[in-house]
C-alpha cells in the first residue's frame, strides 16, 4: 500500500504505508495493485466531473457574503408538544463551525438563528400509512411565505436557510412521500439555492420543550451536508475514504476542486458580463458610461490579465482575483446611472413627457400659424400693389 502525498501545483509525492483508498489533508492512499487506475482517481480529485444541469440549479450563485439562517419552526405549538428552546449554539459549534473555518477563504458567514411558535402549513398534508404524507409537488410550496417571517435582519446578503420544522399534534407524524405515492425513508428535501428543510416528529424520549445537543447532532449532520451542497462542493469520488474525520466533512482535495470551480465560474461570468455592458453601449446611444463605470471596467479587465499570469502559482490567489474581476464587472453593469437609461430610453422618456406638454404647445403652434397667415396676407398685398405701381407707370 502506498501513500501519495503533495501538493496539487508541484506535483511531488512522498511514498508511506497505509491500506485503503483513502484522503487526509492533501495526501492520498493508494494501494500498488490498483497503481492503473491512480491517474483516474486523481483527476477525479483534482477536477470532479461535470455537475449535471440539476446539480448547478441547486448551488447558489457566489458571493463573497451568505447569510445562514436556523430556525426551529413550530406548526402550532398551542396543540401542545412543540419545542420552545433549542441548543443551537452548541450544534453549530460542533458541525457547523468547522466547514465554515475551511470555507473562510471564499466567503464571509453571518449566522442567526430564531423560534417560531405559529407556522402553519400553506396546504392540507394528506392522511397516508397511519399519518400524513407530502407528495412531492408540495414541497416546491413547502414554505409559507406569506405567514412564516424566516429573516430576522435587514441585509443585502444571500441568505440560506436550515429549516426544523415540528408538525403540529394533528399532523404527525408527518412524511415525505415519493414519486410512487410511498413513504419515503428521508425527512429532509433542498430547496434549489434557497436552502434546507427537515420534519422533525417528535418522540416519547426527547423531553419536551427543550431540543437538547444530542436530538440536534443527526439533525445538523445533515444541515452541514445540504450546506456543501447549496455551496457547490464536489463529492468524494466512489470508492475514496476520508481517512482521519476532522468534523468538517470537508478534505482540503474537495476544497481545492471548489476553489476551481468558483474561479472558473466567476471568470466566465465576468466575461460574459463585461460583453454586456459593451452590447449595450453599442446599442443603446447616449448610453452614459461615467468614470466610476469604467474604473470598475478596467479594475475587472486588470484581474482577469492577472488571472492568466497567476494561474500557475496560487490557487487562493487567482480565486481571489476571479471574485474581485466578478465584483467589480458586476457593479458597473448594475450600476445607477446606467440602469436609468436601460430601463427608461430616451424613446420611453419622449413618450410619457409629450402629452404633458401638449397643453402648452398648441396655443403656440396656433399662435404660430396666425403669424404665417398674416405675413402671407401682407406679402400678397405688397405684390399687389407693386404689379398696380408698374401698371400705372405704364
Amino acid at each position: 500500500m502506498n501513500l501519495f502525498k503533495g501538493s496539487d501545483i508541484d506535483g511531488s509525492y512522498t511514498v508511506v504505508n497505509s491500506r485503503d483508498v483513502a484522503v487526509q489533508g492533501r495526501q492520498l492512499a493508494f494501494p500498488t495493485e490498483e497503481i492503473n487506475a491512480l491517474v483516474e482517481t486523481l483527476s477525479s480529485l483534482v477536477a470532479p466531473s461535470a455537475s449535471t444541469s440539476e446539480q448547478e440549479h441547486r448551488v447558489t450563485q457566489y458571493s463573497p457574503r451568505y447569510r445562514l439562517s436556523f430556525t426551529l419552526l413550530n406548526e402550532d405549538a398551542a396543540a401542545g408538544s412543540s419545542f420552545t428552546e433549542w441548543d443551537v449554539s452548541v450544534a453549530i459549534t460542533d458541525h457547523i463551525s468547522p466547514i465554515l473555518s475551511k470555507l473562510s477563504v471564499l466567503h464571509n458567514f453571518t449566522l442567526e438563528s430564531q423560534v417560531q411558535f405559529h407556522a402553519p402549513l400553506a396546504f392540507a398534508p394528506r392522511s397516508v400509512g397511519g399519518g400524513f404524507g407530502i407528495d412531492p409537488e408540495d414541497l416546491t410550496v413547502f414554505v409559507n411565505s406569506a405567514e412564516w417571517t424566516l429573516s430576522s435582519s435587514a441585509s443585502n446578503d444571500p441568505v440560506l436557510h436550515f429549516i426544523i420544522f415540528v408538525p403540529s399534534a394533528s399532523h404527525r407524524p408527518l412524511h415525505i412521500l415519493n414519486t410512487q405515492g410511498t413513504i419515503s425513508s428521508s425527512t429532509s428535501f433542498l430547496l434549489p439555492q434557497w436552502g434546507s428543510i427537515l420534519i422533525l416528529n417528535p418522540e416519547e424520549s426527547i423531553p419536551q420543550p427543550r431540543l437538547s445537543e444530542v436530538s440536534l447532532a443527526p439533525v445538523f449532520s445533515t444541515f452541514s451536508k445540504h450546506l456543501l451542497a447549496l455551496l457547490g462542493v464536489a463529492k468524494l469520488p466512489p470508492g475514496v475514504k476520508e481517512a482521519i474525520t476532522d468534523n468538517s466533512t470537508l478534505t482540503d482535495w474537495q476544497l481545492d476542486a471548489l476553489l476551481r470551480y468558483r474561479t472558473l465560474s466567476n471568470t466566465q461570468g465576468s466575461k460574459n458580463t463585461l460583453s454586456s455592458i459593451i452590447n449595450l453601449a453599442n446599442q443603446i446611444e447616449n448610453m452614459p458610461i461615467g468614470y466610476d463605470v469604467k474604473g470598475d471596467i478596467h479594475g475587472a479587465l486588470v484581474a482577469l490579465e492577472q488571472i492568466s499570469v497567476l494561474s500557475k502559482t496560487s490557487l487562493t490567489e487567482i480565486f481571489r482575483l476571479s471574485a474581485h474581476a466578478f465584483t467589480l464587472s458586476s457593479r458597473a453593469f448594475f450600476n445607477p446611472g446606467m440602469l436609468a437609461l436601460l430601463y427608461f430610453p430616451a424613446e420611453h422618456k419622449y413618450a410619457v413627457y409629450t402629452p404633458m406638454f401638449a397643453s402648452a404647445m398648441i396655443p403656440l403652434f396656433v399662435a404660430a400659424l396666425r403669424e404665417f397667415a398674416a405675413w402671407k396676407k401682407q406679402r400678397k398685398e405688397r405684390k399687389l400693389n407693386a404689379e398696380s405701381d408698374a401698371h400705372l407707370n405704364d
